[in-house]
């Protein structure tokens, strides 16, 4: 049982507050994104932080979880906070999020399609992007506009 499931059990669907990590997997002047299970919108690869382990960790972990793919040389690209991370899900749970992303351009692995949290992986270009996870567009956006990183918003 993950961190988060221990915590819902103590104070079902109240406010949350979380860390995420997530890294902007770059290829080719590209954007791998994901097609999420739980909602018809796609983002990076990423996930909450466990007690004890680094952002670097979670969002290696997170994204090999998800991918299949092993990021190497990640960068800090940013640290966002402020309204856009407050999310009640489906189910009623509440969070307040905030999200350490990295991008790296070097990963290795065989590139996995479906996983229990992705329809599919594609990478996209600037100018050709899916429906986007509205609590991930403003980083994918940075990343459009070629936004100098760190970043913190």
């Amino acid at each position: 049982m993950s961190y988060i499931q221990s915590i819902r059990k103590l104070i079902g669907n109240e406010m949350l507050m979380t860390i995420g990590c997530g890294i902007i997997l770059e290829k080719d002047n590209q954007i791998l994104l994901q097609h999420r299970t739980d909602q018809n919108v796609w983002g990076i690869p990423g996930g909450v932080m466990e007690p004890g382990e680094t952002f670097l960790e979670t969002a290696v972990r997170e994204t090999y979880e998800e991918t299949g793919l092993k990021a190497e040389q990640l960068e800090l690209f940013g640290i966002y906070s402020g309204q856009e991370g407050f999310a009640t899900y489906s189910n009623g749970d509440k969070v307040f999020s905030v999200q350490i992303i990295f991008h790296s351009s070097c990963f290795t692995g065989q590139l996995l399609q479906r996983t229990e949290e992705s329809h599919e992986h594609r990478f996209f270009s600037r100018h050709n992007l899916p429906h986007l996870n509205t609590h991930q567009a403003r980083f994918i956006h940075d990343w459009v506009n070629k936004v100098n990183f760190p970043i913190v918003k």
